[in-house]
């Protein structure tokens, strides 16, 4: 059985049976139809895994892995904070008339910064010691600008990433403020494994853990149907998914330069109604 499934269950059940519910709460999310936008949560959630045993791609229902990837390259490679620049409408409900959402997620990243070895942006950064300083305990990136966060579209929720190598293997954290369980929880998992793998390999390492730290981990009141009857289906092996060997540029990578083999899933689930 994947994994990922097995992860995605057990914390489904755990906020189902032991999250609070903020039904009586004054909340800011609301549903296209004007309603408060209400979850049953937990704090504090911690997630691994391991890629060097298996790819986390969900089998309980596709995730639509391409979309995935195709966003973490616009906002980690492109470092754009324009929808124009993206495949995918995921972004629509928070850019403006432009396209733009503002200073956030892929703007960050695209800021230079003064660093001991010269100026550059964070993910330069990040690639820069990954070869030159692999052991150093300072491999960071954050994108919660305080700064700048009047001037978002939307605040960062994944928002921090933490690289430490052990021998000749890349492992992250990935810390993230919120996250919607059924809309994001898998989405996210594939595109910082993606990003973990693409990170490993230009910088001559092996992909090993992400480790996922959720502080707020959320299902919508209106996504709890969806979620009980998802975790009641049937589970299937993880795919295999690789990565073109014969890219060493990380600037060069794209969506087709991964293959997913063998992805046995569940059935769709319908169209998931997204707060906003």
């Amino acid at each position: 059985m994947s994994r990922a499934d097995e992860i995605f269950v057990a914390n489904c059940r755990q906020i189902l049976e032991n999250g609070f519910s903020t039904e009586q709460e004054k909340v800011r999310p609301h549903w296209e139809d004007g309603t408060p936008a209400y979850t049953v949560k937990t704090f504090g959630v911690v997630n691994r895994y391991d890629l060097s045993k298996e790819f986390p791609l969900l089998t309980l229902r596709a995730t639509n892995w391409r979309a995935a990837i195709d966003e973490i390259l616009w906002i980690w490679q492109k470092k754009s904070n324009n929808i124009h620049d993206l495949n995918s409408h995921i972004w629509d409900s928070w850019a403006d008339e432009n396209g733009s959402i503002g200073k956030a997620y892929g703007y960050q990243l695209s800021v230079p910064y003064s660093f001991k070895h010269g100026t550059m942006d964070q993910v330069d950064n990040v690639l820069w010691q990954l070869k030159n300083t692999p052991y150093s305990r300072r491999i960071m990136t954050n994108i919660y600008n305080f700064a700048d966060l009047s001037e978002m579209g939307l605040e960062p929720c994944a928002y921090s990433m933490t690289f430490n190598v052990v021998g000749d293997t890349l492992n992250a954290i990935l810390n993230q403020r919120s996250q919607d369980t059924l809309a994001a929880n898998n989405w996210n998992v594939v595109q910082y494994s993606a990003l973990l793998m693409m990170f490993a390999q230009v910088s001559g390492l092996k992909a090993g853990e992400l480790v996922h730290v959720i502080s707020d981990m959320h299902i919508y009141d209106r996504h709890i149907p969806m979620i009980r009857e998802l975790i009641q289906r049937e589970q299937f092996a993880a795919p295999k998914v690789t990565l073109n060997p014969e890219i060493k540029d990380f600037y060069a990578f794209t969506v087709d330069d991964f293959t997913v083999e063998n992805y046995r899933h569940g059935a769709p689930i319908g169209k998931v109604p997204v707060a906003i």
